[in-house]
């Protein structure tokens, strides 16, 4: 049994903020008996995203991942998140460990503490949870009595960083993989737990899908400070862990009973994964990069997953997710039949993602059909023509202008552009252009309206160089220069008397994209720094007014003291095709030779050359490697299939509806 703390908890509660988020008991939330499993042993996850309440419930992967599990009968699947300073505070002088906001169960109890990391910010996090549970923070110095910890999401395709704190990690889709690793531990259990936890491990190591740090050893050259060898310690142990590719989503159609929070959340829709991958070959772009091969759900598994999730949870918004919505092969026929038969209701459609050249006036009409009508959002993500030809992203300044001309022409009288600072080989001029074609679309508005009213909306974000992608060895913009670049662009854009008060604009200095930077590419002496920010007071450090460069790099600092490494090592260095990286054993499908070949490329269209990758959903396979290393292929329409309106049936129970598919 695992007794509940929400009796010491729950008086507690009324001394904090936003008591609400800690209490659970949200529509579609899940509260099994402990030992549930008709027969045997029953097998018992806790999973988290290692943000606050806020952030966390809307995330898309734990929340699938906790129906998948729930749905036997055989496993307890319940959720945890951060809890913010004032109740880690208070649970510490009660004594009170993290828990559940389920059944308030303490995180110590479980089999399995799956983390979700969307972003490598929230390492400091999960050492705190670790902490307020009981549960020591080295993976060395854990007993039998201890859950495994486990790593997922797109930060864990480089989990070396956290390899010392960490058990086990797994690469990709998370549907299948738990539910494998459930069955491995039940297994095990109904065994009689033999050979502990060394045992239970390996199991897991040798299926080759999922990743034991512990069983792989490192070395250092310490006249370059490289990697100099790397490899499995014990019989059994796979050279490479290769990543999880969900094949024919039709058949996983979740979240089927989605969350409703009790708390204000960054997202309050209900959203459907419409397709999962993108090829279009974005060389910045990691979750592009990592998610290949392109696979579709189809137009009328689309259509149930709407139906079924307002109906299930009372959501007014629905948004279609993907990399870029708009390249599904039946995104017009998806639009309208959703807008056809919501037309009505008080059910609104958004798209998030959208590309320029996928973008058109029709299918911005059939989401914003029922009045609704918010502002347009594109990603250019390089300031001049030049920069889109490094990145491979081959928007043309003529396609946006276009584009936006369309948009205002048509109503809309707001556009937000989405920009990167610092992108390989880019100079000052690249990223004052970013201004320059601001003005052009408010003049363009302005032409085509009649209006003065037009808005346009700048936001910046700072380049990452991210695992498994052609740009993994390139050097990233040290922050000095990547805040005077931006401090040169927003004067110029305040400057300018006719179209400055039409422009906003929106930017982060350099310095929480440095921190990133370090954890994306680092190695496993990065994680004495992740401890010492975290023993340092390191908490939430993807919230502004928590973050804090000053102590990440004293913590850099000190641990890296007589490594003959630095911050700068990791951030601002070139990386050469030769030297062995962190992630090499960590096989994402991707060839090595593409990449680098790739990489000399964006190098070359810096220098002028005009070479493009385009997408192997509609022209010939260029050779990625994923395909034929994962087993997998691309998945896509169109099916021919169609949407006819939701039909009231005769059940006498008013309000019911049934879809009707063609």
């Amino acid at each position: 049994m695992s007794a509940s703390v929400f009796p010491q908890l729950e008086p507690l509660l009324s001394g904090v903020q936003k008591p609400i988020q800690y209490v659970g008991g949200e529509l579609n939330s899940t509260v099994k008996e402990w030992d549930c499993a008709p027969e045997g042993a029953t097998v018992h996850w806790a999973l988290m995203y290692p943000d606050a309440y806020e952030v966390g419930l809307p995330n898309q992967g734990v929340a699938i991942l906790y129906e998948v599990l729930n749905e036997r009968d055989w496993i307890v699947a319940e959720r945890t998140y951060s809890v913010w300073p004032d109740l880690e505070k208070v649970m510490r002088e009660h004594q009170i460990p993290q828990f559940t906001v389920d059944a308030h169960r303490p995180i110590r109890d479980f089999d399995i503490l799956g983390l979700s990391f969307s972003t490598e910010l929230g390492y400091t996090n999960m050492l705190n949870a670790l902490d307020l549970a009981g549960i020591a923070l080295h993976a060395v110095d854990r007993s039998d009595e201890d859950p495994i910890v486990l790593a997922g999401g797109h930060a864990a395709f480089n989990p070396e960083p956290i390899a010392d704190f960490i058990d086990a990690a797994v690469l990709g889709d998370g549907e299948e993989v738990v539910l494998k690793i459930s069955e491995i531990i039940k297994e095990w259990k109904d065994a009689g737990s033999p050979g502990g936890r060394d045992e239970l491990l390996m199991r897991f190591a040798s299926t080759g899908g999922i990743y034991v740090p512990k069983f792989y050893d490192v070395a250092y050259d310490d006249a370059t400070g490289q990697i100099a060898s790397y490899g499995p310690n014990r019989p059994g142990v796979p050279e490479k862990v290769v990543k999880h590719t969900l094949m024919d989503l039709d058949q996983w159609p979740y979240p089927a009973k989605p969350l409703v929070p009790l708390a204000e959340t960054v997202h309050e829709r209900f959203s459907v994964e419409i397709f999962r991958g993108c090829t279009r070959g974005c060389r910045f772009c990691q979750a592009g990069m990592i998610t290949r091969p392109v696979r579709e759900r189809s137009i009328t598994t689309i259509g149930t997953m709407v139906e079924n999730g307002i109906r299930q949870s009372g959501f007014d918004e629905v948004g279609l997710l993907s990399l870029s919505s708009a390249d599904h092969t039946e995104i017009a026929e998806v639009a309208k039949g959703l807008a056809d038969r919501y037309e009505d209701s008080n059910v609104s459609l958004s798209l998030p993602s959208t590309r320029v050249d996928a973008f058109n006036i029709s299918l911005a009409n059939e989401f914003s059909r029922n009045g609704r009508r918010s502002g347009l959002t594109f990603a250019p993500e390089g300031g001049s023509e030049r920069m889109r030809k490094v990145i491979n992203k081959m928007v043309t300044e003529e396609d946006l202008i276009r584009t936006v001309a369309a948009a205002y022409s048509h109503g809309w009288r707001q556009v937000k552009l989405y920009f990167m600072c610092g992108l390989p080989e880019e100079t000052d001029e690249d990223v004052m252009q970013i201004a320059e074609l601001a003005k052009k679309v408010i003049q363009k508005g302005r032409e085509v309206t009649g209006h003065n009213d037009i808005r346009c909306t700048v936001s910046i974000g700072g380049f990452v160089p991210k695992p498994h992608t052609p740009f993994q060895w390139a050097p990233q913009l040290d922050v000095a220069t990547t805040d005077e670049r931006l401090r040169k662009l927003r004067d110029e854009v305040r400057a300018d008397k006719r179209f400055g008060r039409a422009i906003g604009f929106r930017y982060h200095d350099g310095k929480p994209g440095q921190v990133e930077g370090l954890l994306s590419r680092g190695d496993r002496r990065v994680g004495a720094i992740i401890e010492q920010v975290w023993r340092d007071g390191g908490r939430f450090d993807g919230w502004s007014e928590h973050f804090s460069y000053d102590r990440w790099v004293a913590s850099a600092s000190l641990a890296l003291e007589g490594t003959g490494v630095d911050l700068e090592w990791y951030t601002t260095r070139t990386r050469e095709y030769d030297e062995v990286l962190p992630w090499d054993h960590l096989d994402s499908g991707l060839d090595k030779d593409w990449m680098w070949a790739d990489w000399e490329d964006a190098l070359a269209a810096a220098n002028g050359e005009d070479i493009e990758v385009e997408d192997c959903r509609w022209t010939p396979c260029y050779d990625c490697g994923v395909c034929p290393e994962m087993g997998t292929e691309i998945q896509i329409g169109p099916t021919g299939q169609t949407l006819l309106p939701l039909a009231v049936v005769g059940s006498g129970q008013p309000g019911m509806v049934t879809q009707v598919v063609h």
